[in-house]
């Protein structure tokens, strides 16, 4: 149990955040998508030539080895995507590059097309996704870890974005991300 410092109120299991689509997806005309567009909760693919799978970023949270998960989109090059698809439930595959394909909107610095590695963990797990070491404040957060207090903050950015913009953003142009407990 754990008491916020943000809204009083305390709070059993930390949920992670997850983002709907890659950005990407947005760009496309809403009279479109059906025809331009193949996606499952784990794939996407856009007219057959841009290719995503989704993963997650995992913040250490101090020193006792919890963590705050953030489930984002990463592009694939087609080869690479294809090899996932018919090997899925396999950790023997990758790790492959890919750029993260979602901004996410706690963060002031632009997250879009970070540079990444995409590891396979296979058993019905998304790809953990690593993040290349740079000064954008995601991959401090990445490499450096984050205090309860802050994954809380992040939760709780979320829980105001998702309560005043009804439609998760997508006309301001911001990427959708929802709140998913564990």
């Amino acid at each position: 149990m754990y008491k916020c410092h943000i809204c009083g109120e305390s709070h059993q299991d930390m949920p992670d955040i997850h983002s709907e689509y890659p950005d990407q997806y947005w760009d496309v005309a809403p009279e479109e998508r059906d025809r331009r567009i193949k996606t499952t909760s784990d794939t996407c693919e856009i007219d057959g030539e841009h290719f995503f799978v989704k993963g997650i970023v995992e913040l250490p949270i101090g020193d006792e080895g919890d963590r705050f998960g953030f489930g984002v989109w990463l592009s694939l090059k087609k080869e690479n995507y294809e090899t996932y698809l018919k090997n899925f439930d396999s950790d023997e595959i990758g790790p492959y590059f890919g750029w993260l394909c979602n901004s996410i909107s706690y963060y002031k610095t632009d997250t879009m097309l970070l540079k990444t590695m995409v590891h396979f963990r296979g058993d019905g797990f998304r790809p953990v996704v690593e993040i290349e070491e740079t000064d954008n404040p995601l991959s401090i957060d990445y490499h450096q870890g984050i205090t309860l207090e802050k994954a809380w903050e992040i939760i709780h950015h979320y829980e105001q974005q998702n309560k005043s913009e009804p439609d998760g953003g997508h006309n301001s142009g911001s990427s959708a991300a929802s709140i998913v407990t564990p």
